[in-house]
């Protein structure tokens, strides 16, 4: 590496901790790489992302900063998709293989060019005949010959492995989403729910709310319409409930008919108003049954909300806020617990 390169690496360096120390980032490979990157500044559309995210969240939260991360800086194969990973890896073997063989049938080519120029260098001093001229020539268009051959070989196992990176690179693309999101209603999931909430409780805690909702009566839906309307039920809640996220609020699919939103730098009051203003759209829901010609409208969910005290761990959050939504289902359905 060059002392440019060196120089100017040290001055992103020394930029990026501080940021990382900043907004509480962990100091992770992952976290490095990414805000390397984003105070390199060689990246418009992820300096972009990144702006608004620490804008709206005052940190980069893991699963954003790992979706940034496989989206922008990391290459294919670091992605853990088992499958996808060791056809990568196949095709890096196939062609440093074919890569090799070239090599050596290029070095071969040109040990045998210089040895029968050395040999039409002697023409002269030896009064070499012309037919032995002739066989000289003849061999070096054999020689040419079989490396265009060999090149053209390579060449076309290059051009077929692009294709199938760039097809691999596409899928890779798709998993990513499956990775943290729910597929059927496009919320994030369980995976994405714990790694971020972990994190916020190991980052900064103070200020942390849980919202858990239940849709009540979902059974109902599914045993009098069917599966498939209680897909669109889930489907139109978690739209809902997205609609009202602001402020750093994120909506996950915790489970079945549950859903989970963590409302960071907040308080439990404003939390459960929060709760309550998406309770009041979700009854505003209205859904139509073509095979009974039935508008089912009935639509609405429990809540349970909760604040993070001093000495609370993840389990213990989740279990208290779990508690209140228990309160509101056996009190009644369709309402905010604690009151």
């Amino acid at each position: 590496m060059s002392k440019d390169l060196l120089r100017e690496a040290a001055i992103n360096l020394k930029r990026a901790v501080p940021l990382m120390l900043k907004h509480q980032i962990p100091t992770t490979p992952t976290n490095y790489a990414l805000w390397y990157a984003y105070v390199g500044q060689q990246n418009p559309e992820l300096i972009t992302k990144m702006d608004r995210i620490v804008n709206e969240y005052n940190t980069c939260p893991p699963v954003t900063a790992e979706l940034l991360y496989r989206e922008h800086i990391a290459d294919p194969n670091e992605v853990n998709v088992l499958n996808m990973r060791q056809n990568l890896e196949a095709m890096t073997i196939e062609l440093s293989q074919s890569i090799k063989d070239t090599n050596q049938d290029a070095t071969l080519f040109q040990q045998r060019v210089d040895s029968n120029f050395s040999r039409l260098n002697r023409i002269e001093e030896e009064g070499l005949s012309l037919e032995k001229v002739l066989g000289l020539v003849r061999d070096l268009v054999k020689e040419s010959d079989d490396i265009r051959q060999s090149t053209e070989y390579f060449t076309g196992r290059l051009d077929k492995a692009q294709e199938e990176i760039a097809a691999l690179r596409e899928a890779l693309k798709r998993s990513e989403q499956d990775v943290y999101h729910d597929a059927l209603t496009d919320a994030l999931n369980r995976r994405a729910f714990d790694q971020d909430l972990k994190g916020l409780l190991a980052q900064s805690p103070e200020g942390t709310c849980l919202i858990l909702a239940d849709v009540d009566h979902f059974k109902s839906f599914n045993d009098t319409y069917g599966h498939h309307l209680g897909d669109n039920v889930l489907k139109a809640v978690a739209k809902r409930l997205s609609e009202s996220c602001r402020d750093g609020v994120k909506l996950y699919r915790y489970g079945g008919e549950e859903f989970a939103l963590i409302v960071p730098h907040s308080h439990q009051r404003k939390a459960r108003h929060l709760a309550d203003a998406m309770r009041r759209t979700l009854e505003k829901i209205s859904l139509k049954d073509r095979r009974k010609n039935q508008t089912i409208d009935k639509i609405s969910a429990s809540f349970g909300v909760s604040e993070w005290q001093a000495g609370d761990t993840f389990e213990s959050l989740i279990e208290r806020t779990d508690a209140f939504l228990y309160d509101a289902k056996r009190l009644g359905r369709n309402r905010v617990m604690p009151l």
